[in-house]
């Protein structure tokens, strides 16, 4: 593992902006090769959390990101910019891919972040993902797609016209 340097605020704790930039290239170098490396990078017992899946330790994860390579074709991350405070910090990314079974020709992205807490050692304890399963995937879907269109165009606040030029 590499050795993160002191954050100048803790001495003796890794600095979360190098574990986040040191993170962010993982994702974005990612290939089924590199998921060997996980345990340089999650802590043994990290919990990782998205929309489809809440799972605890290295295996679990890296079944995760296995599957993604295993059901997707070309999957890679873009971190567009992260941010990192104490022990935590902010990735913000596209996700880029192409279905495998379903309009296979077409690019798609899905935008989206993930919290991660670090350990002393500057591993991740906590991954968490955000992203709007609804626009970013549902809505791309025929049938469902229309109804998840009509839903969010149902809730959401109608504007005042515009006033005339």
């Amino acid at each position: 593992m590499t050795h993160l340097p002191d954050s100048p605020h803790l001495p003796g704790v890794p600095d979360a902006q190098a574990a986040a930039a040191r993170l962010a290239q993982l994702y974005e170098q990612l290939t089924p090769a590199r998921l060997a490396q996980l345990d340089d990078y999650y802590a043994p017992d990290a919990r990782f959390k998205d929309p489809f899946n809440d799972v605890q330790g290295v295996p679990a994860i890296r079944a995760i990101f296995a599957h993604m390579f295993e059901s997707l074709e070309q999957p890679r991350f873009v971190v567009t910019q992260h941010v990192a405070q104490g022990q935590q910090a902010f990735l913000q990314w596209e996700f880029h891919f192409r279905m495998k079974r379903w309009r296979a020709q077409v690019p798609q992205c899905i935008h989206g972040g993930t919290l991660v807490h670090f350990d002393a050692q500057g591993r991740v304890t906590l991954h968490r993902d955000y992203w709007d399963t609804a626009e970013e995937l549902y809505e791309k879907l025929p049938v469902l797609g229309r109804l998840m269109r009509w839903l969010r165009q149902a809730g959401s606040t109608p504007l005042p016209p515009s006033p005339p030029c």
